[in-house]
């Protein structure tokens, strides 16, 4: 079958890779490095090129720009009547709903006087700012519909459908309940994840909102910082699919010039810097990891700037790139606690540099005053960040301006939910299909499925995992870091093995639920060890081989295109072709 061909031959190009790269590092045909790791005009033309492809690609396609935005508040009790202005035959019903939970009961009536009960329709908070259906398993004759709840709900929008699918206009009976009824041009052809929320957005995107409509937030197990900088999409571009995912693909865009930099300045190379960012663009979690609205793509950008401008510090002794890695963590630390750490590695990085700093030159003062620095810019500043993050929360009880900072009421709710975020993390107990753990995501043993779509012979899905070539060949390269850290002494390589197990090693002790997209920090330092194999093949005279190995990367990235990005594909390729490991649910 196609699938076990072309994991078959991935594999041998691995073997082959890994091949000249051994023997290469064995024999020591290598040609010195570049003398700078500077920007040069060729490496802006190539940055700027694939990131503009790459940025092109992530945005296509992301959500629907439009959706229902004006709603309406049912009061507990409350009720409305719309009006179809004929008697009709419908199906079935159409409602996008807001914020709150609970339910509804549907009535309908020929007359707008005696009312039958068709259904009781569900508002969870599964299915929030979507699309949802009533059970459409009877048709009803009537004019009239009344809604009624006994819950405090917003509701965007209300659509009836008629018998062959159509949507049918109502109205506002003595125009109260008129949001229901004043957006129905943006109902979509499709209910897709282009047109509503999907998996953890269900909780991101709802409380980004909350922060800009000034409410006490419904999730509150991460920092806020994160769900600020997902509302700004949301406050340029609406609240629709678009409006509250295209930060974080912005954020994925930014990744690459931060990677690029990292790379040129660490190998010297312009290819080996163009083949880490191009393994990192085409690479699947970083794709479908920054398109879907949740946090993660956030931590992740924050994590590539504070390790970029620590290598500046640890390999020019640039004490502004020192205090901007201080300010990186502390805008990642405010965005999600797994930057803390990537923090970690960036401690242990700047204690063994200062050690072998000491062990030559024992200038025991100026790291007593480098501790006095980290102390600020790793501390000090970051818990300033992190602590008026928490602004929005402030603003929902009442709080504004500067002075709110110092109300002890304040205090005590960044400090509150510390103690909240602790206790749900280590107190999670829930299971999930597609959790997964920390030895399962090296080997891509199981993918997370963010979305699953069937249609007649077809099926849709939205999978979180690592490119094969960069998870099997990365992790090879990793265990090469290691060698080369431990026999060669090589700083290189120490680097980009500290921040691997930096982000991975903590998952090992962690009990609590986990999943494939715990790894995608991880995928940075692969593929900067895959850019170091890279550069040594540029060395050794192997310019072809990593030229094909960007282009594996891209054509594996074409291949698995639809497992990514929800597109319908006869169930015959996601089988024959995609599924290549049994566990995949593609």
């Amino acid at each position: 079958m196609v699938k076990y061909f072309l994991m078959a031959a991935l594999l041998i190009f691995i073997i082959l890779i890994g091949y000249r790269f051994t023997e290469l590092i064995m024999v020591h045909r290598l040609r010195p490095a570049g003398k700078t790791g500077a920007m040069e005009r060729m490496d802006c033309i190539l940055l700027a090129a694939l990131t503009l492809l790459y940025g092109a690609t992530a945005f296509y396609d992301l959500g629907d720009t439009q959706a229902p935005e004006s709603f309406y508040k049912f009061e507990a009790g409350g009720s409305v009547v719309l009006d179809m202005g004929e008697v009709k035959e419908i199906s079935n019903v159409y409602y996008y709903t807001g914020l709150n939970t609970g339910s509804y009961d549907l009535w309908g009536s020929l007359d707008g006087l005696e009312y039958e009960k068709y259904e009781t329709l569900e508002q969870n908070y599964a299915n929030l700012f979507d699309w949802n259906t009533g059970s459409g398993e009877t048709t009803h004759t009537c004019r009239y519909l009344w809604i009624g709840t006994a819950y405090g709900l917003y509701v965007g929008e209300f659509v009836a459908v008629d018998t062959e699918g159509n949507p049918i206009r109502l109205t506002a009976v003595n125009g109260e309940g008129v949001e229901l009824t004043d957006e129905f041009e943006k109902v979509p052809e499709d209910f897709t994840y282009r047109s509503g929320t999907y998996f953890d957005e269900i909780y991101h995107a709802r409380t980004a909102y909350e922060h800009i409509v000034g409410m006490w937030p419904y999730e509150i197990s991460h920092p806020p910082l994160g769900k600020l900088i997902l509302s700004l999409g949301i406050r340029m571009f609406g609240m629709n699919p678009f409006g509250w995912r295209c930060m974080g693909t912005l954020a994925g865009v930014l990744m690459l010039p931060f990677l690029y930099l990292l790379a040129k300045r660490m190998f010297k190379s312009t290819l080996g810097a163009l083949a880490t960012t191009t393994f990192f663009a085409f690479d699947f979690m970083h794709f479908v990891q920054t398109r879907i609205a949740t946090i993660d793509s956030y931590a992740v950008l924050f994590i590539i700037a504070m390790y970029y401008f620590m290598y500046c510090y640890v390999s020019e002794n640039d004490g502004k790139s020192l205090a901007l890695s201080g300010v990186c963590f502390g805008l990642g630390a405010a965005s999600k606690w797994t930057c803390i750490y990537a923090g970690v590695g960036l401690g242990v990085i700047w204690l063994i540099h200062w050690i072998m700093k000491l062990m030559k030159e024992r200038e025991y003062k100026a790291f007593a005053k480098n501790i006095g620095l980290c102390l600020i810019w790793f501390a000090a500043v970051p818990v300033m960040i992190y602590y008026m993050s928490y602004y929005p929360y402030g603003e929902s009880q009442g709080m504004s301006g500067i002075g709110m900072f110092f109300d002890p009421d304040y205090a005590k709710i960044v400090w509150n939910n510390q103690v909240s975020m602790l206790t749900y993390h280590v107190g999670v107990d829930a299971t999930h299909p597609y959790s997964s753990e920390w030895y399962q995501w090296i080997f891509n043993i199981r993918p997370i499925l963010y979305y699953l779509y069937y249609g007649d012979g077809t099926r849709g899905s939205i999978a979180a995992f690592v490119s094969p070539l960069v998870c099997w060949g990365g992790l090879l390269a990793v265990v090469a870091m290691g060698y080369l850290t431990i026999v060669r002494k090589d700083k290189k390589a120490a680097f980009i093995l500290l921040g691997y197990l930096s982000q991975l090693v903590p998952w090992v002790f962690v009990s609590r639920i986990k999943f494939a997209y715990h790894y995608f920090a991880c995928v940075v330092f692969l593929c900067l060890a895959l850019g170091y194999v890279a550069s040594v093949l540029e060395r050794g005279g192997r310019k072809k081989n990593v030229y094909a190995m960007m282009a594996v990367s891209v054509v594996l990235f074409a291949i698995f295109y639809p497992a990514l990005t929800g597109r319908a594909v006869g169930s015959g390729y996601g089988t024959n072709v995609l599924k290549w490991l049994s566990s995949w649910p593609l």
